[in-house]
Order: C-alpha cells, then structure tokens, then sequence
C-alpha cells in the first residue's frame, strides 16, 4: 500500500487537472482519482468536485485504448442512468408551472396504447414513473418480429398483467417507466422530448455540451466491455430518451453540481426543490429491488436516489449510470455544498461500485458531519 500511495504522488506531480480554482479541492480529488486508477486499472477515468462554489476536475489514464489522449473536463461521456436526473428535473419544472401534478394519471399522456396497465386498482401516477414505484419490470421483454424500444415495442410490453407490484406499493428499478415519463411529458408540452429537454434544462442552467446527439471528434470516451472490447454505442433511440441515452463533459457536470447546490438560487429554485424532495421512502414498501447498488436507497426524489446521515457521511442525493462500456456516478450533499461527479471507460463492476464508495466518502471528507 504505501508503494501505490508512492507512486500515485509521484504521478500526480505530472497530471493537472483540467480546471481547478480551489488548491485544495485540486489536490483531494487528484489522490483520490490516480489511487482508484492505479488500483482498478481502468483505462480512463475523469473525477470532478465542487465545494461552497469553486471545481476542479482532474483526469488519468486515456480515452480509449492505445490512443494516448487524456481525457479532460471537455470529454465527451454517455452518462446512462444518470439521464434519469434531468428526466425528474423535467417533471419537476412541470409541476413548478403548474401543467401537471405529480399525481396525475399517466395514461392520458402516452398514447402508445390506449390504457395503461393497472393492479389492485391502482392506477400509475407521473410520480410512480419518477421514483421507480410504476411496478414495470427493468427493461422491455424481446417482441418476436418486433424492433426493440419501437412504439410497437413499448405497446406489447404494456400489457395487462405487465406490472410486478401494485403502483405505489413497492420499487423497482425501471427503465421503462423513466422512458415513458419522458414520453408523457413530451405529449404533455406538444414537442419533441430532446427539444423539451433543452428548453427547460439544458439551456437554462448552461449546459451548452450536454444532448442526445451522438458525439464526433477525437475526443469522446470509448467504452470498453470486461473483455477490453470496445463497445458501439449506436445511433440515439428517442423513445430511450427518459432513462438513458444523454452525453455530456465533466465541464458540464459541474455546472449541473453547482445548479443543485445553490439551495439559495433564483433560476429555477421551486424546479429545484420538487426534484430534491423525498416523495416515496423505502420505509414500508414491498418489494424494494435493484435500488442499493451505489449505497443503500432510503427515500426517491424525482430520479435522484436519497441516502439518509449516516456517520460522518451527510444526506446524499446520488445517481449511476452505465451504458456501452462507460460507467458514471454523480452525488452531492445538498445542505453541505460539495458534489462528485466520477467516470470511467470500462465495464468492471467492481470497479462502479467501488466508484461509487469513493465519491460518497469524498463528500463525507469534504463536508463531515
């Protein structure tokens, strides 16, 4: 161990970050981010922090394989799940104008198929779709003869008996449901859902390189599976837009930290707080699946996944995200003003979950109890 710490001091004489306005923070989150590389071995990894309103961001290791390029704060990422995020953000500046309630029924919105399923006479709500409470499975069934994530493919999978839980009575991770809250809220304000996401997102808070559109250039992370295999992201599926599918730089990523720290803030503040809030607690619900892979999920916002105090560690608002070989994490201590954004360019699943463990205890050093 102290010959890694050795070495890992030694490297970061010669890696800068990319931007940096607070030495310390600099310097934290640079031992921190060379320690996790050299001990996952991943190819790339990119880590950025904010506290009380100044970043730094420091990178190792390359973008993809044999290409010798560092990544950098303007990396272009596929951030996955963490689409799910701006999705509940969008919901939540909805209800802040007062188009929708976040318990509206959510069939008049989707019109795929005509009724939504329902069970124990419960009918799915915008906020079940939001906080993993729909009671859809994780992801869309196979439809013989059918595209997968086509109109035709969501209506088959609608079906009757489609759901595992009564609506509200449990959670379960769900792709499907963020994807269909997109499309809710896409039929809901009569555009198109990226355009949508724009408009009340993206611009407002200034995320200027963050959209659905497929990065080009030389300086986008590769993913790569277990076997170091590159893996092809493909061409943006829009009925995917809910969950998934968002690119985005670590540049930006503080920008999105900094708009949910500032509790205080006039842009989008009631936005904010509706998509903070605790709307569904694990407390009583059955079943409680596939939620605790980043640290045990005690309550939902609208995409944000809650962890209540815990030792030194303060309540945590968290999501991950994984898609074509990238990994990502993002956490922030919204009473604390620290937040981590983390990723890497390898499937490795120890090494996510062991990303996700070293941001938590960053903000805990960062912002202790």
């Amino acid at each position: 161990m102290k010959h890694v710490f050795a070495v890992a001091t030694a490297a970061l004489l010669t890696a800068a970050p990319a931007s940096a306005n607070d030495p310390l923070l600099e310097e934290v989150i640079g031992f921190t981010g060379q320690i996790f590389h050299l001990e996952t071995g991943v190819p790339g990894l990119v880590i950025a922090a904010v506290r009380d309103g100044e970043n730094a961001i420091a990178s190792f290791g390359e973008i993809a394989i044999d290409s010798a390029r560092e990544p950098d704060g303007d990396t272009q990422i596929g951030v996955g799940s963490i689409t799910k995020s701006f999705t509940g953000l969008a919901l939540a500046h909805a209800v802040a104008e007062g188009t929708v309630a976040l318990t509206d029924p959510a069939e008049p919105h989707i019109s795929l198929v005509s009724t939504l399923p329902e069970r124990g006479g419960r009918h799915i709500r915008l906020v079940d779709l939001a906080t993993h409470a729909s009671g859809f499975p994780r992801e869309l069934a196979p439809v013989e003869g059918v595209e997968r994530y086509s109109d035709a493919s969501f209506a088959a999978n609608l079906e009757e008996d489609a759901l595992l839980f009564a609506p509200g009575e449990g959670m379960a991770y769900s792709n499907i449901g963020f994807d269909l809250l997109a499309m809710a809220l896409s039929e809901r304000a009569g555009m198109p859902y990226a355009d949508l996401i724009q408009e009340t997102v993206l611009d407002p808070i200034g995320l200027s390189a963050t959209g659905y559109a497929r990065p080009e250039g030389d300086n986008v992370m590769t993913g790569y599976d277990w076997n170091d295999d590159e893996m092809d992201p493909g061409d943006p599926i829009s009925n995917r837009f809910g969950a998934s599918q968002l690119y985005t730089t670590a540049n930006d990523m503080v920008e999105y930290l900094s708009w949910n720290l500032d509790r205080f803030g006039e842009e989008g503040t009631e936005a904010r707080s509706i998509s903070h809030a605790a709307w569904v607690m694990r407390d009583g619900l059955d079943p409680v699946f596939g939620m605790d892979e980043s640290g045990q999920m005690d309550a939902m916002g609208l995409g944000w996944v809650i962890m209540m105090p815990e030792g030194e560690r303060p309540l945590l608002l968290q999501k991950a995200g994984g898609t074509n070989g990238v990994f990502s994490y993002i956490a922030f201590a919204p009473s604390r003003g620290v937040g981590v954004f983390m990723a890497i360019n390898k499937f490795d699943f120890a090494a996510a979950t062991a990303m996700a463990e070293v941001a938590n205890d960053l903000i805990a050093s960062l912002a202790p109890r």
